[in-house]
């Protein structure tokens, strides 16, 4: 009996609660599965009791191995029914069954029956069952029928065994290719979805043969398809190969007529589908984006959501790179932010954020704050990040975007819609110099109600860094004193160091920071009252009002320059003595994870051969291994300890990589060696290092290994001394020498007579990044501007031709050898232009800061602007004597 017709609005709470399932037990269906064997056959009941075995299946209820065979035979008995209704559900239910290579055989003979049926619905699902349970052998069986499938006149079973085929070739690629011909012939099909899926088998096909997907794509795009989702198919085949066309010039796009002429089609999908292409195209032009951009904003006042929101979004994106292409749809989205739907709703305005002139900012606004409460959390983010660039973009108007930005931080939400509104406030202040004073004032009035702790302790921090700079730092420290009454034990020592900050900066606040501090030495915390006493002391608090030296505005005011997890294992490894602990013998590098060992399974070097696993127990090993050898005693402070680099293949009788330890006036080699051979004893194994290709380098001392036993690391040393201070560079020739002893299985016991043999190793090479330490600074903005400009080093480089911009920043980065900040290393899609930002301690322990901004220069060819500031101006010039010789 028919359902009654039920609006959407109406109410079928009680309705959408019930199951047909529910309540429904394994061991209950199991029994009721018996009817299967029924002599008499009820098909009515035995599509039922098959629907709740699949229901439990789909709920991820298991079956045991004995539970699905006696399911699996019983089902099998259903073949005898003529009901086309139950036979279907046989076919859905074998195939989740996945029954093992001995059950097959028991359906196979049922399954090739259907196939060859003279009724259309058999043919098809036995098609698709078969493939999906049958293994190799019996697909070779079954070919010629799968081929004869792909040509049939009836679209179902030509579509069902396309569809197998795309699935097969994942297991049996070799036979599925050899289906080509019919394959070309399915796509020429008139039935839609055999075109369909004749081309996606096509292409996966010819996937991995560049040509021929060039050619397939070259005689497709002359107008033989008819289906829309096989044009929708082509098109996205036409765009990968316009992305992999090389030499690529401006107006010489290849297929890039046969998209424009899609915008035309009738099918929206196509149409779509095309306009998207083209948006995406890599170095899109504006030419080239006018007509894509003009079927979209036709697509902004279409009656069907789906439209509107795929143009939408589509738009938003292209806004990200060609803000100026999209002002023609401004208008039809500004009509946009009253959708009903509120996705299409809060892409309209992020994009009209991106787009809007300074004019618009006020109107925008306006309609913004009436949308923002009908809106969720995720979408308000979107929100406030389009309005934070839009801000940077006309900071004219940072008044009323940063007063919008301070209503919405008042009102109800979560903690990372709170963070991002937080986030842009910092971000603005940072940017905007007359956005400082009103941004900070938002902050605080922010944190007297604030009920996320994390966000109380960054503004506290900021607050510290950039209150006491301003025109009246006075009129902060009732918000931060309030902290220390209000709060919980962690905002309150946050408050207590931004106390001693601001009486650190302005000497007239001192006495009354020093009374508030006092204060501060009773709480019932021991951090906070630790802080207290900490800062009391370190900025003269007894009384006496005096400038606070350059030292302890380095203590309050500098970035930590050694990774916290560096600085705990230091802490963790002191043992409490006469001599206090020396935050200097803190390892700074930030190690990557070492390099895994290439051995196969049972022969994993131990000990140091092995990398450590963790990053200090590596800096702390070698600096205790080194200082341990008398002839490297001398050699002063390690500076710097490299990643294990292979010096061997994989699976080689000898297995060799090597660390480069580098010393202000030397380099150390490291040759870490494991022995592969359980018939062989090594003994006095030397490397002899060939230093003809660096001149700058003499070597000075090496120490032997002893014995090298099987599957026991041992490590030989090769000294060189450079000149000291100077990032000497070189490349190495490496030959492994030893004298091999046979040694007998049975007793283990090596004969005493060798022979001296030798083993050629990889080359090595000393490179720029080696005498750089990985450092990050927590605030790079801060950290540059307390560097200075009097040892900023500024120049322009041409990168040539790169495959992308992302490939020309990993290239800078990996040749300097320093630490990426704020995330800067990421490059987004399609960008035309990229900041990075690095910082590092170079030889001789000079701090380093670089700004790389990058552009494309042409299609191809990029070009970067480096400004380099450090502590030492000849440290600045080597950075860029590095990337010019680079």
């Amino acid at each position: 009996m028919a359902q009654p017709l039920v609006k959407k609005d109406d109410d079928r709470d009680d309705e959408a609660d019930y199951s047909p399932f529910l309540g429904i037990e394994k061991g209950a269906v199991l029994q009721e599965a018996r009817v299967f064997n029924d002599p008499q056959l009820d098909p009515r009941r035995c599509s039922q009791v098959i629907t709740k075995l699949l229901y439990l299946l789909n709920q991820g209820e298991t079956f045991t191995k004995v539970e699905a065979t006696e399911v699996f035979f019983a089902v099998t008995k259903l073949f005898q029914s003529k009901d086309i209704g139950l036979r279907r559900m046989v076919y859905v239910m074998i195939k989740e069954l996945s029954p093992s290579a001995d059950e097959v055989i028991i359906v196979t003979s049922s399954l090739m029956k259907d196939m060859t049926s003279k009724t259309d619905m058999y043919r098809a699902n036995a098609i698709r069952v078969l493939c999906r349970i049958t293994d190799g052998t019996l697909l070779t069986q079954i070919e010629r029928y799968l081929k004869q499938a792909i040509v049939d006149k009836n679209p179902v079973v030509a579509s069902a065994a396309l569809v197998s085929g795309i699935h097969l070739l994942q297991t049996n690629p070799e036979i599925v290719k050899r289906w080509s011909n019919e394959v070309q012939e399915a796509v020429q099909s008139r039935a839609a979805l055999v075109q369909f899926h004749a081309l996606a088998l096509l292409h996966q096909i010819r996937q991995n043969d560049r040509l021929a997907v060039n050619k397939l794509v070259s005689s497709l795009t002359k107008g033989s398809v008819r289906s829309p989702l096989a044009q929708c198919l082509l098109i996205r085949y036409t765009s990968q190969v316009i992305r992999e066309s090389a030499n690529i010039q401006a107006g010489d796009r290849p297929f890039y007529d046969f998209l424009e002429g899609c915008l035309r089609h009738k099918a929206e999908m196509v149409i779509f589908e095309a306009a998207r292409a083209i948006t995406e195209l890599n170095g899109v032009t504006s030419r080239e984006l006018t007509p894509a951009i003009t079927v979209l904003q036709l697509f902004l006042s279409s009656s069907k959501p789906v439209l509107r929101f795929a143009a939408v979004r589509t738009l938003n994106k292209v806004a990200m790179t060609h803000p100026m292409a999209v002002t023609n749809c401004n208008i039809d989205m500004e009509s946009l932010i009253s959708d009903q739907n509120r996705s299409i709703a809060t892409l309209a305005i992020t994009t009209l954020l991106k787009t809007g002139n300074e004019s618009s900012v006020d109107r925008l606004m306006k309609q913004i704050t009436n949308f923002m409460s009908d809106i969720a959390d995720e979408f308000k983010i979107v929100v406030v990040e389009a309005i934070r660039s839009l801000c940077l973009k006309f900071p004219l108007k940072h008044k009323s975007l940063m007063n919008f930005l301070s209503n919405i931080l008042r009102e109800e939400g979560g903690f990372e819609y709170k963070k991002a509104i937080v986030d842009s406030i910092v971000i603005l202040i940072r940017d905007i110099p007359e956005a400082k004073e009103t941004g900070l004032l938002h902050l605080c009035e922010f944190i007297e109600d604030c009920e996320f702790t994390y966000l109380s302790t960054q503004i506290l921090h900021f607050l510290g860094i950039e209150g006491p700079k301003t025109s009246d730092p006075n009129k902060y420290i009732r918000y931060i004193y309030n902290r220390v009454h209000l709060e919980n034990a962690t905002v309150r020592a946050a408050a207590v160091s931004t106390l001693a900050k601001f009486g650190a900066m302005v000497d007239t606040l001192k006495p009354r920071i020093f009374v508030l501090l006092r204060r501060c030495l009773f709480d019932n915390d021991d951090e906070v009252r630790d802080r207290a006493t900490l800062y009391l002391n370190t900025l003269g608090g007894d009384g006496t009002v005096v400038q606070t030296s350059d030292d302890v505005k380095e203590f309050l005011f500098g970035s930590l320059d050694i990774p916290l997890v560096n600085l705990e294992n230091s802490l963790k490894n002191y043992e409490p003595s006469e001599e206090s602990f020396d935050i200097n013998s803190v390892p700074r590098e930030v190690k990557a994870q070492p390099l895994a060992e290439k051995k196969a399974p049972g022969k994993k070097p131990t000990g140091l051969g092995a990398p450590p696993a963790g990053p200090p127990s590596t800096v702390d090993a070698y600096e205790k291994l080194l200082s341990s050898i008398p002839e490297f005693a001398n050699f002063g402070k390690l500076f710097k300890s490299s990643a294990p680099a292979e010096l061997t293949e994989a699976e080689t009788e000898y297995a060799v990589n090597v660390v480069k330890h580098i010393f202000d006036g030397h380099v150390v080699f490291q040759y870490n060696c494991t022995n592969t051979i359980p018939e062989q004893l090594l003994e006095n194994v030397t490397v002899i290092v060939d230093a003809s290709e660096a001149e700058e380098f003499a070597e000075v001392a090496s120490k032997p290994l002893r014995s090298l036993p099987y599957d026991s690391p041992g490590q030989t040393f090769v000294a060189f001394e450079k000149p000291e201070g100077i990032p000497a560079v070189g490349k190495f020739s490496n030959m492994l020498r030893f004298i091999v002893k046979e040694v007998d299985p049975s007793t283990g016991e090596a004969e005493d007579d060798g022979v001296e043999d030798e083993y050629q190793l990889e080359e090595l090479e000393v490179v720029a990044a080696d005498y750089m330490l990985k450092v990050g600074v927590s605030n790079f903005r801060n950290a540059w501007e307390s560097m200075g400009a009097d040892c900023e080093r500024v120049d322009e480089y041409g990168l040539g031709p790169r495959e992308s911009l992302a490939e020309a920043v990993n290239a800078v980065i990996d040749l300097l050898g320093m630490q990426p900040c704020e995330g800067t290393e990421v490059v987004p899609n399609n960008s035309r232009s990229h900041t990075c930002l690095l910082s590092g301690v170079y030889i001789g322990n000079i701090k380093v800061l670089v700004r790389l901004q990058f552009g494309l220069d042409g299609p191809k060819d990029v070009a970067m602007k480096l400004a380099v500031r450090s502590e030492d101006e000849a440290v600045s010039d080597a950075i860029h004597e590095i990337v010019a010789s680079g």
